[in-house]
């Protein structure tokens, strides 16, 4: 019998204020049936039978535009549909001026024990241009209540290569950051997304992005200055002091199975992945007839199994074991990815080191461009005919 997945991802879509730059699956709260939808989250719980989890992650959208009440109603029935006594890492993203007293009662009163930020930047000016609701003295705020809350184990998302941003800009973002004195940083350029405010202003030539000579050296400053300071850097976009790297992201990174909860959420479940439907109504009205709300399923074939291992593997530092690769698949990795693997090696963005295979400092700045290398063409090196 195939063990149970012992992580997942809950999805809140509601959010206070909509972001130039967002694509993720999210609605702006005023008028929304958000008690109905907290509700029928319980339930697509109760039809999955979770078991002990390790790993939970409350994402969004902002998890945090919940009234205290509705945290507290969330969080409670978790409690109790869930068996959360051996949980390891229960992270909940919130906003920087979101979390009131209230609401951070309710989180210290639970099994959360971590908290994932989304300061964007430190730049009153820049938090206006992309969309954001709070400013620089908010975030300070927060984190010193977090903090004095017992919430320690905080995490903070920053973006750069925003409109227009110098280096020195960067500098000043990092800085601040550092000195927050927070055990976790996650840096991302920023992408432009379709059916985004920003993807549109890019359309008619309204947004001016850093050239990527500029990005690049923002990324190796990034790079230098957090590693100067005691980061690791785990994971493409991801920082950590030793012992604070995200589990439930290492999890993704790693290819495991998960749950994936509520309008829009994406799961892996029996090797097929799934992703429930998005619009809220139509996420209640599933829920209701069938307890479930999978719209789109697709069960894995092995070379797409293969595809994920290193696509989503070789994000992290560690890179990916090619043991663990034959063992898993049982095939040979040099058959199977031999020649993309070298000429990747002879342009110095992979490096083998025993092993394990790794992306480079330059590979890592190249990130997903790398990864999708590994994408076979059907038939590649006679594995398919």
């Amino acid at each position: 019998m195939l063990s149970k997945p012992t992580s997942a991802y809950i999805h809140i879509p509601f959010c206070t204020q909509i972001c130039y730059y967002c694509d993720f699956s999210k609605v702006f709260i005023k008028n929304q049936p958000v008690d109905a939808y907290l509700q029928a989250l319980i339930k697509e719980i109760q039809h999955y039978k979770l078991p002990q989890l390790r790993t939970l992650y409350i994402g969004g959208g902002t998890p945090s535009a919940l009234s205290a009440s509705q945290l507290d109603y969330l969080l409670t029935n978790l409690s109790k549909e869930i068996d959360l006594s051996h949980i390891e890492e229960f992270t909940i993203e919130a906003n920087p001026g979101d979390l009131t007293k209230e609401k951070i009662q309710v989180l210290q009163a639970s099994a959360c024990n971590r908290v994932s930020l989304g300061v964007q930047t430190f730049d009153d000016g820049m938090l206006k241009r992309i969309g954001r609701s709070h400013n620089r003295q908010q975030i300070y705020e927060t984190i010193e209540a977090l903090k004095e809350a017992g919430l320690t184990n905080i995490s903070i998302d920053l973006i750069y290569a925003l409109p227009d941003q110098t280096l020195d800009q960067v500098k000043d973002n990092v800085a601040r950051a550092l000195d927050l004195d927070i055990p976790h940083l996650s840096l991302y350029s920023l992408i432009l997304e379709q059916h985004t405010i920003f993807m549109n202003r890019q359309k008619r030539g309204q947004l001016h992005l850093p050239g990527e000579d500029v990005e690049s050296e923002m990324f190796e400053y990034i790079l230098s200055e957090l590693e100067a300071h005691g980061f690791e850097h785990y994971e493409i976009s991801n920082f950590t002091k030793p012992g604070f790297e995200s589990r439930h992201n290492l999890m993704y990174w790693d290819n495991a199975e998960y749950y994936g909860l509520g309008a829009g959420a994406s799961g892996y479940l029996a090797g097929m992945r799934y992703r429930n439907r998005g619009p809220i109504q139509h996420y209640l009205t599933s829920i209701q007839e069938k307890g479930h709300a999978r719209l789109h399923e697709e069960q894995l074939t092995q070379k797409e199994m293969m595809e994920e291992q290193m696509f989503l593997g070789l994000r992290k530092k560690a890179g990916v074991s090619i043991t663990d690769f034959q063992t898993k698949f049982g095939v040979s990795f040099d058959r199977v990815y031999g020649p993309i693997a070298d000429r990747l090696k002879e342009e110095g963005l992979l490096q083998e080191e025993g092993d394990r295979l790794r992306m480079t400092k330059r590979g890592l700045f190249l990130g997903d461009t790398v990864a999708e290398r590994f994408i076979l063409d059907e038939g590649s090196y006679g594995l398919w005919d």
